[in-house]
């Protein structure tokens, strides 16, 4: 049985809100917290040692020639080797729009579980806990910088073999059912309340068995059933049209998107 098909099951018997405060997670989380410095990691992944603050840095990372490559998008990622060979991505949360030219990485607020860092890694394992395909978290920091700003990190499981579906869709096409599996995939994570407060072509991804992955769960949350859901399914076609418009080989069409839609609607009305 597909992960998905037993997150559709499970989320259309309860509140997905509800259940999200009341799951147990299946990973062990360890927490640090100096009043400078607050760090969440994964323990069955790093052990029980609170990551140093070198872990979440670019240039050690660098320096120790265990940087595969690096992410394309507004916040900086690198992909990294980890301890036995582990596939990670570091990413350092970075602002956008114009505030950017201002205030490139700072954030405003406590260093508790509600500040930016904290929010996704917890999401994440709730998100994995009930079976949908995201990245499995692995550690996030945020460091007071100055008054009450503080930057931020977050390291993730790495999707080996994956691609962003931008750029799987610049190389080749999709084939009608695997649109109609994006759908289903969508549909699962809205039939659990989950809204993406970036869902585009890029932060989807696609592996070499044609599964998808959501990731970048930034802001993201769980919300009670609504419109939001459609509006989520509009920005999704609007990032799709904007890399179609930008890029001379862009495999995508109105046949596609229909495809995808149907998905979503089988799903939706098979849970």
């Amino acid at each position: 049985m597909r992960r998905g098909t037993a997150a559709g099951s499970d989320c259309a018997t309860m509140s997905a809100m509800t259940a999200a405060s009341e799951l147990d997670l299946p990973d062990p989380v360890g927490r640090h917290d100096d009043g400078a410095r607050r760090v969440v990691w994964n323990q069955a992944e790093l052990g029980p040692a609170c990551p140093s603050r070198a872990f979440f840095d670019f240039g050690d990372w660098q320096a120790s020639g265990r940087v595969e490559g690096q992410g394309i998008g507004r916040g900086q990622a690198l992909f990294i080797v980890g301890e036995g060979g582990a596939r990670w991505v570091l990413r350092h949360y970075r602002r956008g729009g114009v505030i950017a030219h201002l205030n490139a990485d700072r954030y405003l607020g406590p260093l508790n579980d509600r500040c930016r860092p904290m929010r996704e890694f917890d999401l994440l394992i709730r998100l994995r806990a009930i079976g949908l395909d995201v990245p499995r978290p692995i550690a996030a920091q945020a460091v007071r910088s100055t008054g009450l700003a503080y930057r931020a990190d977050l390291v993730t499981e790495r999707i080996v073999g994956s691609s962003p579906l931008a750029d799987h869709l610049g190389r080749s096409r999709l084939a009608q059912i695997h649109w109609r599996h994006l759908g289903q995939t969508l549909a699962r994570f809205h039939t659990c309340g989950v809204w993406h407060a970036d869902l585009n072509a890029r932060n989807v991804l696609i592996d070499a068995a044609d599964r998808f992955y959501l990731i970048d769960f930034d802001r993201a949350r769980f919300r009670a059933e609504g419109s939001w859901r459609q509006a989520n399914l509009k920005r999704f076609r609007r990032s799709l049209d904007k890399f179609a418009g930008r890029w001379a080989t862009f495999h995508f069409t109105e046949a596609d998107w229909q495809a995808l839609l149907d998905g979503y609607r089988e799903a939706f009305g098979r849970w």
